[in-house]
C-alpha cells in the first residue's frame, strides 16, 4: 500500500510526537475509561519533555466524542508544535502507544494496513443513485464526507401495466419506449459521476447494490477502470441500505474477503519471485541494502514478528515512495520477518535464495557454500584413495 500522505508528514522537522489510541466508545463507561488511558500516556510524554501546549491540543482531540460508531482508533503525529496527521484508524491499534523523539513511531499504524480499504458504494435505482466514498482511514462508510446523490432528471420511470390488455395501442408502446430511454439516460448520468470519482480517488473496491435492472444498465456504461474493481452486494436499496444490519454485515463480509485475498496475493507474489530468483529479497540486512539503493517497491513484514530495526526500515520505505504491507505470519515465511518486492534487480542486489527459506537455520546451513564440512560422498572417496 502506497502512503504518500504519510511521506509528507515525515519530511517535516522534528522532534515528533506520536500517539496511537483506541477511541472505541461501545458503552456508557467508555468516556471515563478513555480519559484514564490518555492520562497514562500523557504522563509518559510529559516525562519525555513533550510540549504541554501540544499535549493539551491532542487531549482535546482524543477526548471529544465523534459520530463514528463501532471499533476504531486514532493516529496523531505532530511535528514541533503542529499536528500534521490526525486520522481515524479503521481498526483499533493492538495497544495504545506514544513516542516523543527525532522520528515518529510508525509500526502501530502500519500494522493496520490490511484494514485500510478504499471503497465506493453505489446504491442505484432507475431514477439515479446514492454514492458513498469510504477512505482508507474512515471505518464507517455511512459517515463519509465524500458522498453524492445523482438523479438522472428523466422522470418517465414506470411502464404501463400489461395486465388486461393495453387500451392505448401504439401510444402505450411509445410511452414504454420513453420509460426505457429514461432509465438508460439516468444510468448514463450515474456512470459519468462514478467514473469521475473512481478516477479521482482510486478506490480499491466499487460496491454495487440496489435495483437489479438499474444495476445492469449502469454496468453497461461504466469504464473498464471501474468494472475491474466492481463487486455486487445483494440486499441493498437506495437510501436505506446502510440502515439495515443485514446489509452492513454483508458489506463487512465482502470487505474482509477482499483484504484477505489481497494479503494472499502479496504472499504468493513474493513466493513466486523467490522461487525464480526474481525481483525480491528476504531478510533484514538484504531489505535494508535494497532500501538504501531505492530498489524497494513494496516492503512486506510479518505482524508480530518484526525485526528489531523495523522502525528504520519502515521510515526508509515511506521516504523512498515504497509501499508497505503487514502480512499474517501464516501466509508466508519471511527471513527475519521482513521482505521486499523490488522495482528492479541487478548484479549488486543481494541473492534472495537463502532469504526465501525463512528463519530455519538448518535449511539455511544446508545451502551454505562456505561451510567446511565435507559431504559423506567426499569422505568416502577420500578413504578409498588412502
Amino acid at each position: 500500500m502506497k502512503l504518500p500522505w504519510l511521506k509528507s508528514a515525515l519530511e517535516q522537522e522534528g522532534p515528533f510526537l506520536t500517539v496511537y489510541f483506541d477511541t472505541t466508545r461501545m458503552d456508557e463507561n467508555a468516556a471515563s475509561e478513555i480519559a484514564n488511558r490518555w492520562q497514562h500516556l500523557r504522563s509518559r510524554l510529559e516525562e519525555d519533555n513533550a510540549p504541554k501546549k501540544l499535549l493539551a491540543r491532542i487531549e482535546d482531540t482524543l477526548l471529544r466524542p465523534s459520530s463514528i460508531g463501532g471499533r476504531h482508533g486514532r493516529a496523531i503525529i505532530a511535528s514541533g508544535e503542529d499536528i500534521v496527521i490526525d486520522r481515524v484508524l479503521p481498526a483499533p491499534p493492538s495497544e495504545d502507544a506514544c513516542h516523543y523523539g527525532d522520528k515518529p513511531l510508525l509500526l502501530p499504524l502500519l500494522r493496520l494496513t490490511p484494514h485500510a480499504v478504499r471503497q465506493l458504494l453505489i446504491e442505484v435505482d432507475r431514477a439515479g443513485a446514492d454514492l458513498h466514498l469510504r477512505s482508507a482511514t474512515d471505518p464507517s462508510i455511512s459517515n463519509s464526507s465524500e458522498a453524492a446523490q445523482v438523479d438522472g432528471g428523466h422522470d418517465e420511470l414506470h411502464k404501463a401495466s400489461s395486465g388486461g390488455g393495453n387500451p392505448h395501442g401504439w401510444r402505450a408502446d411509445n410511452f414504454q419506449a420513453r420509460v426505457e430511454d429514461s432509465w438508460e439516460r439516468n444510468a448514463e448520468a450515474v456512470a459519468e459521476t462514478v467514473n469521475k470519482l473512481v478516477l479521482t480517488y482510486q478506490p480499491d473496491m466499487v460496491l454495487l447494490t440496489g435495483d437489479v435492472r438499474a444495476q445492469s444498465l449502469l454496468k453497461a456504461e461504466l469504464r473498464q477502470e471501474v468494472t475491474q474493481r466492481l463487486q455486487e452486494v445483494p440486499g441493498g436499496t437506495r437510501g436505506v441500505s446502510l440502515q439495515r444490519d443485514s446489509f452492513r454485515a454483508e458489506l463487512k463480509k465482502v470487505t474482509e474477503e477482499f483484504a484477505a485475498n489481497k494479503q494472499r496475493d502479496l504472499a504468493e507474489q513474493f513466493r513466486e519471485s523467490q522461487a525464480r530468483d526474481g525481483a525480491s529479497v528476504g531478510g533484514a540486512t538484504e531489505v535494508a541494502q535494497a532500501l538504501e539503493r531505492g530498489q524497494v517497491d513494496e516492503l512486506l513484514f510479518l505482524s508480530g514478528q518484526e525485526p528489531d530495526g523495523i522502525e528504520e526500515l519502515l521510515f526508509q520505505a515511506i521516504t523512498t515512495d515504497a509501499g508497505v504491507d503487514a502480512l499474517d505470519a501464516q501466509l508466508v515465511d519471511l527471513l527475519d520477518g521482513v521482505g521486499a518486492l523490488l522495482r528492479w534487480r541487478d548484479e549488486a542486489t543481494p541473492s534472495n535464495a537463502i532469504g526465501s527459506m525463512g528463519g530455519d537455520p538448518a535449511r539455511i546451513d544446508a545451502v551454505d557454500p562456505t561451510r567446511d564440512d565435507p559431504s559423506p560422498r567426499a569422505e568416502e572417496e577420500a578413504a578409498i584413495r588412502r
